[in-house]
């Protein structure tokens, strides 16, 4: 594809996933490459880094665009992210639209007039209201200043930055240091992760899902903060443990690994294809120690399983704020309702997982979020109504799990960011119910 080709096709994205409002952008976007396949490897990365350079920036380049009285659509949105993030002159620009052959159309007299006022300007203007240049939504400005208070600004501008790509060695399989050898035989150089005992660091993207340490499952995709909740869970070879909101068992592939395939792991999930797809996962990493459940409508699985869990994982659904550095779309997705239903269904999922958990046993609430409301208040409402659990304090769970370092975290439970510890944003709380 040619620059302009390229340009054109990025602009095609972002309006396809302006349409589509309420979808995951990677979604749009996979069916948007799979309806073009006549997109090479290099091409399909440069127009997708480029859309998902405007997702990211887009509060601030939708400020500017307003500025100059142009609308927040995904052309100008493109023009304004080549002036603004890209540094292009106004003379560059208009060579790509040339309007000649896969090229945008060319820009209007008028167009070009409003569009050239943003040429030279800076990306961030203290003009901006504070959430705009936080590049926050507005509604969440008070909720992350109450969890980061002064170092917001730090924080904030470590979400604008795309996530490195980490991997969880299977120790089902091979060792950390094994798995590095067969990445770097095959050309992917890796670095070890600072906290997770299992996590290798890829600073630039790399085709791993292409690779043969992949295939033959040594290694799996996973953040290291999902690693360290894991790792939190402090499951053993022969313990019972229920993973409650499996998903396509993530957490399931790396807490069956702490348990040697000993003992007993429960998938749960309230989608059919989400557990459908951990099929060969499983599979693929050597997991047979695990089963999967479907929760229902008026399924007593949880009745009939009440005091029977040494540990009751629960990756609660949530806004994901945690992973806007991943997800940038997911900043404009998500509104005050959205928070307000997930936190009843985070506290209805706490109060009826805490019956499968055995006297003695654990339970870990854990979210990919950093609002406060989402996290500690839950754990301090959930304390509130169940005094026969108590709260393990991190630093006592993480001494239990492992000997490597630990994150320097604040308060009793383990809350990590971008910007303070290079993951995406996670909470997870262990909570012991009294013996």
């Amino acid at each position: 594809m040619t620059p302009s080709a390229r340009i054109a096709a990025a602009i095609d994205l972002v309006a396809a996933v302006d349409a589509t409002p309420r979808r995951p952008a990677d979604a749009t976007a996979n069916d948007f490459f799979r309806a073009r396949r006549y997109i090479g490897g290099g091409d399909r990365r440069a127009v997708s880094e480029r859309a998902w350079g405007v997702l990211r920036q887009r509060l601030r380049l939708a400020w500017w665009l307003s500025r100059v009285r142009l609308p927040d659509q995904a052309r100008f949105l493109v023009l304004a992210h080549l002036l603004l993030v890209e540094g292009m002159t106004l003379e560059q620009v208009d060579g790509f639209f040339s309007g000649q052959q896969f090229a945008p159309p060319p820009l209007a007299a008028a167009e070009r007039q409003r569009i050239g006022g943003l040429a030279g300007q800076p990306l961030v203007s203290p003009e901006m209201p504070e959430h705009i240049r936080l590049n926050l939504p507005d509604w969440a400005l008070d909720s992350f200043r109450g969890r980061f208070g002064d170092s917001l600004p730090a924080e904030a501008e470590a979400m604008d930055v795309a996530a490195p790509l980490d991997l969880r060695a299977n120790l089902l399989r091979t060792t950390r240091e094994q798995a590095a050898a067969a990445l770097a035989a095959e050309g992917i150089e890796t670095e070890p992760t600072p906290y997770s005992p299992w996590g290798l660091r890829i600073p630039d993207r790399r085709p791993v899902l292409a690779s043969k340490a992949f295939a033959d499952g040594l290694v799996e995709i996973q953040d290291e903060g999902s690693q360290l909740i894991a790792l939190l869970t402090g499951a053993r070879p022969g313990m019972r443990v229920a993973d409650y909101c499996a998903g396509a068992a993530g957490k399931t592939l790396a807490v069956a690994a702490t348990m040697a395939n000993k003992g007993r792991i429960v998938a749960c999930d309230v989608s059919a294809p989400r557990l459908e797809g951990a099929v060969k996962r499983l599979r693929r990493a050597g997991v047979d120690n695990a089963e999967r459940h479907l929760l229902t409508p008026g399924d007593r699985w949880v009745k009939r399983r009440a005091g029977q869990f040494d540990r009751v994982l629960v990756d609660a659904p949530c806004t994901g704020t945690g992973t806007w550095r991943r997800n940038p779309d997911a900043r404009l997705r998500t509104t005050p309702r959205d928070v307000a239903e997930l936190s009843a269904k985070q506290h209805d999922i706490l109060d009826t997982t805490a019956s499968l958990v055995a006297k003695g046993g654990r339970l870990v609430y854990a979210t990919c979020s950093m609002l406060p409301e989402e996290n500690a208040a839950q754990v301090e409402g959930f304390l509130s109504r169940h005094p026969e659990f108590e709260l393990v304090p991190f630093a006592t769970a993480w001494a239990e799990a492992t000997d490597a370092p630990a994150p320097e975290v604040e308060g009793p439970w383990m809350q990590l960011s971008p910007h303070r510890h290079g993951t995406d944003g996670f909470f997870t709380a262990v909570l012991q119910r009294r013996a």
